[in-house]
């Protein structure tokens, strides 16, 4: 049994890239989530519509010890089970003025995001080397990228995933293992729901909010065949606002 994982798969981006990987490949979904079961579930739903098998994993990425043991545990129940594709998306936002941030707001959306690349990364990796293929797919962001004011924090935690990802993919290319990030802009999902759209499509030039099915078809290219010869890039899909 092929898996692909997807952290924070069960709302916005994450519950997209479990679709449309549900409807081009043949991976088992693993579907895994911190707070929302009902979301996740439904994903879950949509993906067998779809014609695929999955399950639901429960874990909070930055939580070294609890990834080890629901990863653990699931290795162990699916002994036969071989996870080829990693996307990390999972990730929070807590946003304010960096004289004003907390230690908390600093280091719980540092953990996740970095953090909960190594956690979730480092259990695999191993075991992708030694089957010689692999695709890692890292969600970041606009603000890892460009740097966004009132997000020290998440730009400091997706920027560090950034250069995390090009080092990584020049210690596992041999092996026929790709590691890449993709970065949006504004996407249209729970989390940019209490954005100001009116406004901040000004800055964008193809003069609208992205969809996160269109993050997902970009994911779903990156874990294919087709993109065995990119590795260690960062591709923006944000409308043309960074170019």
């Amino acid at each position: 049994m092929k898996c692909a994982l997807v952290t924070g798969g069960s709302r916005g981006i994450g519950s997209a890239i479990c679709k449309k990987l549900a409807a081009d490949t043949d991976y088992h979904i693993l579907i895994n989530y911190q707070s929302n079961k009902t979301a996740a579930e439904q994903t879950l739903e949509e993906v067998k519509k779809l014609g695929a098998t999955g399950e639901i994993i429960p874990f909070n990425v930055a939580d070294f010890e609890e990834v080890k043991t629901a990863l653990t545990q699931w290795q162990e129940a699916n002994p036969e089970a071989i996870v080829e594709v990693i996307v990390n998306n999972a990730g929070i936002t807590k946003d304010g003025l960096f004289m004003w941030m907390s230690p908390e707001d600093w280091t719980s959306v540092v953990n996740t995001s970095l953090n909960g690349f190594f956690n979730v990364t480092n259990f695999f990796i191993q075991k992708m080397l030694r089957n010689k293929y692999g695709r890692i797919v890292n969600i970041v962001s606009l603000s890892g990228v460009k740097g966004t004011p009132g997000q020290t924090n998440y730009s400091a935690a997706k920027g560090a995933v950034v250069a995390a990802t090009k080092a990584l993919a020049q210690e596992v290319a041999k092996r026929k293992i790709t590691v890449n990030a993709v970065a949006p802009g504004f996407i249209r999902t729970d989390m940019t729901s209490q954005l100001d759209e009116k406004e901040l499509i000004k800055l964008v030039p193809v003069n609208r909010f992205g969809e996160a099915e269109e993050v997902a078809d970009l994911v779903s290219f990156l874990v294919s065949k087709k993109a065995s010869y990119i590795t260690g890039e960062i591709i923006n899909i944000n409308g043309g606002i960074y170019s």
